[in-house]
């Protein structure tokens, strides 16, 4: 073999040139092996180069690397010599040794993998594999073939852990083994070659570690930062294997792991539960050559737990991410540490709007982290959003209407799905109750005010009972501006308010409606909203005497709900029409319960004229009888004004008139199934008549005072 001068090895220490490293080694050892080939037929290399003219190219960049005058078996052994020199003076994470002897991986089957992979670098390479192994019809090189270019007797064995960690896809495996052929994932090939791919669009994501704070950085108590510093060490050095950080979804859990995997100084690959996406094969091999931690995420529902997964071709610490429900099983827990994120304080809360809004002017800052109690990563979500809007105006300063949309588009994203978003609306004037239900409902907006100053404020007694969450019940017959209130309540408190029929999520299959009620629970904690759960007799009846199957579920889903809703932190109402068929322990964990009653005379009074539009031509005193005998709730006032103007507007009047008003009022009357007997005498303004003999003959309705009023 001619060579020419020797060039030592010295190249930058970068990943990418150890690739290029053992990829001039693999292309040494293929025409190491045409030679050999040539050889045994009495034939000169030339007639391999003439066969395959760019080999000549690489030839000649290969002998400006080696000492003159090299054999070419002391060629194989040099390069091995040279890679291994230059591997131990590196000081930077190279992909192609995360793979150790303990695997069975060493310096020949990485050589087989990066030869397996020569085709993707040099198309041309595909002919001469071909050519090597006809004739088998493969332009990938087979077992057979990897081990007579790595000289190795026997092939199986080289390539054996490639194919069990996944380093290489085997196919034809219908076949004899030794005609197996392997090809290198291109995902891996890539990284290899010095790439550092993101999964941008895919169900995996690479995080860099330099995105995460350090430990210390984290807006947590400073004794959690230490924790989460020491729990790297004890990764570093083999005493766990597994840390799990439990949290809702939009917390710091993830960032708590980043934490820890950049004291490591990995980065963070992301996965999805294996239970709900197939990951690729060569998914673990690509966490080891990337120096990642993989993290996966488990959002499981009441009494559902997941086993620890284990990757094949990795071996390193891992990562999961933990709901509020659920929990893992307990094979491998004893390797693991396990963290329960604790919530964000006032003035941690402040700390983290700071950070997300640095370098930006923000109107009511304070106001903010009061009003928007969200965990750190909505936070972060949120704060993005509002500074994009305010880059909308020339002065660029955040204001709170452009927080209070950001919120708005958080919640709509992640909540719409699961629940009907309500407009919140009106305020404690135009909402026309009773005396003591007024007083009720400021005194819940009260509570909800002061909902997180007021558990430091209780006696010793209270202990840790005392959440920031606050239950109202709203119990009352149909119409009677349950739903009003409840938006005006969400209003008065600048929070949107989402709505759930528990009728709806009633599941006939066992379990089922625990995870339903977890799901929009949970979301609805975090995203702190105020949530309305509509018709709650569905799931607040009294617990039955268990005599059948049935009896008994339809328990354990009230005992859930009663377990949910005794350690919920957001504010949620509940709504039902039979307050005398809700089970006691339901009342015991409502913080206020809110009576809602018929309106009287004088409150429908004034209903009707908050309905009405104000240049009606009906008569004050008509309005007054018809609020007087007409016992109607607030829903029917409302329906019947609705009409009324309807009508209006289609007779081309323009104004209501009492004609009007009067088949209006008729119409309730028949959804009610009562029976009416009314003779309008047809004129424009004999309306005052056509009252009069209506509500004279008009059945009563029922109300607190209906026995009075229809005297």
């Amino acid at each position: 073999m001619q060579t020419q001068a020797a060039s030592p090895i010295a190249v930058s220490d970068e990943p990418a040139e150890h690739f290029r490293l053992y990829l001039r080694a693999a292309i040494y050892h293929l025409i190491w092996h045409l030679n050999d080939l040539v050889t045994a037929n009495e034939q000169d290399l030339d007639v391999a180069f003439m066969r395959f003219p760019f080999l000549t190219g690489y030839f000649r960049e290969l002998l400006g690397w080696m000492p003159p005058e090299t054999g070419w078996d002391e060629g194989t052994t040099w390069w091995r010599d040279q890679i291994a020199a230059w591997e131990r003076d590196a000081s930077t994470h190279l992909p192609l040794l995360g793979f150790d002897e303990e695997q069975g991986i060493a310096y020949r089957q990485r050589l087989a993998f990066v030869f397996c992979g020569l085709p993707d670098e040099d198309s041309r390479f595909g002919s001469v594999i071909a050519w090597l192994q006809a004739p088998l019809d493969a332009r990938r090189p087979s077992i057979e073939l990897v081990g007579r270019i790595a000289g190795c007797d026997d092939a199986w064995a080289l390539c054996r852990p490639l194919v069990e960690n996944h380093l290489v896809r085997a196919s034809g495996t219908e076949g004899p083994r030794s005609e197996w052929v392997l090809k290198a994932p291109p995902e891996l090939w890539d990284v290899l070659r010095g790439e550092r791919p993101d999964g941008e669009g895919r169900a995996w994501r690479v995080l860099r570690r330099e995105s995460f704070p350090a430990p210390h950085e984290l807006v947590f108590p400073a004794h959690f930062g230490a924790q989460l510093a020491g729990t790297a060490r004890l990764l570093r050095e083999g005493e766990i294997d597994v840390v799990v950080a439990r949290g809702s979804e939009g917390s710091d859990r993830l960032a708590t792991i980043g934490a820890i995997a950049r004291e490591l100084g990995r980065d963070v690959l992301a996965l999805p539960s294996p239970a709900t996406v197939d990951l690729p094969a060569w998914i673990g091999p690509f966490a080891t050559l990337t120096h990642s931690m993989p993290v996966y995420t488990f959002e499981l529902g009441p009494g559902e737990s997941a086993s620890i997964p284990r990757l094949e071709g990795y071996r390193g610490p891992l990562g999961i991410l933990l709901g509020l429900e659920g929990g893992l099983e307990s094979e491998g827990l004893e390797r693991s540490l396990t963290f329960d994120l604790p919530g964000l304080g006032p003035g941690e809360r402040l700390r983290r709007w700071s950070a997300a809004f640095d370098g930006y002017d923000v109107d009511g800052l304070e106001a903010i982290s009061a009003r928007y109690l969200l965990p750190g990563e909505h936070i972060n979500t949120v704060a993005t959003m509002a500074r994009t809007r305010a880059r909308l105006r020339d002065d660029g300063r955040v204001r709170i209407a452009d927080v209070r949309a950001a919120s708005r588009a958080l919640n709509r994203q992640q909540l719409d799905s699961l629940a009907d978003f309500l407009e919140p609306d009106g305020s404690w004037e135009r909402l026309i109750t009773s005396s003591t239900t007024t007083e009720k409902l400021r005194e819940l907006e009260a509570r909800c005010r002061q909902r997180e100053v007021l558990p430091g404020k209780l006696g010793r007694g209270f202990g840790v009972s005392a959440t920031s969450g606050v239950r109202a019940l709203f119990s009352g017959p149909s119409g009677t501006g349950k739903t009003l209130a409840a938006r005006t309540l969400a209003a008065e408190l600048g929070m949107d308010l989402y709505r759930v029929d528990l009728a709806s999520v009633i599941n006939k299959y066992i379990g089922e409606t625990e995870k339903n009620l977890h799901r929009v629970l949970s979301r609805a904690e975090e995203l702190d909203v105020v949530l309305l759960l509509d018709e709650g007799d569905a799931l607040l009846g009294a617990r039955t005497e268990v005599r059948s199957s049935n009896d008994r579920y339809a328990n354990l889903e009230t005992n859930y709900l009663l377990q949910r809703l005794e350690h919920y932190r957001g504010i949620i109402v509940v709504t039902t029409n039979a307050g005398q068929n809700i089970d006691p322990a339901f009342q015991r964990r409502m913080d206020i319960v809110v009576p809602f009653l018929p309106p009287r005379g004088d409150e429908r009074r004034r209903i009707w004229d908050l309905h009405l539009p104000d240049d009606h031509l009906i008569d004050p005193a008509t309005l007054d009888r018809v609020a007087l005998r007409c016992a109607f709730t607030g829903g029917q006032i409302r329906n019947a004004a609705l009409l009324a103007t309807l009508l209006a507007v289609e007779s081309g009047a323009g104004q209501v008139r009492e004609d009007h008003l009067v088949e209006a009022i008729q119409s309730e009357y028949r959804k009610s199934g009562a029976s009416l007997r009314l003779h309008l005498n047809g004129s424009q303004r004999g309306g005052a008549q056509s009252v009069a003999a209506f509500v004279g003959s008009a059945p009563t309705m029922g109300g607190r005072d209906g026995a009075r009023e229809s005297k």
